[in-house]
């Protein structure tokens, strides 16, 4: 065992949880096997290994910044509920 019950109710105390006897039984088991499985992947060789900060690689997902025509005020305000003028009407939420 790589963690006892003991241990457990001891940082159950002071995360401030309480836990039925069933409750910290299930916890110690669970909490052992990943302490266990943590013993297991650093016993495996690293070596020449590169760090990595995630497990896929990332690649800028940004579009390429183009200068485009923007929409006309009429086909922007089509589907408008109110339009007043050249503008979106919405409720008014400050008193």
């Amino acid at each position: 065992m790589k963690i006892t019950r003991t241990e457990v109710a001891h940082v159950a105390h002071l995360a401030r949880l309480t836990f039925g006897e069933e409750e910290m039984d299930k916890f110690t088991s669970q909490l052992n096997d990943i302490l266990l499985y943590m013993d297991k992947l650093n016993s495996v060789d690293t070596t020449g290994v590169e760090p990595m900060t995630h497990a896929t690689v990332l690649h800028n997902a940004f579009r390429e910044d183009m200068v485009k025509p923007s929409l006309a005020n009429e086909q922007s305000l089509a589907n408008a509920p109110d339009p007043r003028g050249e503008f979106f009407r919405v409720p008014k939420v400050i008193e």
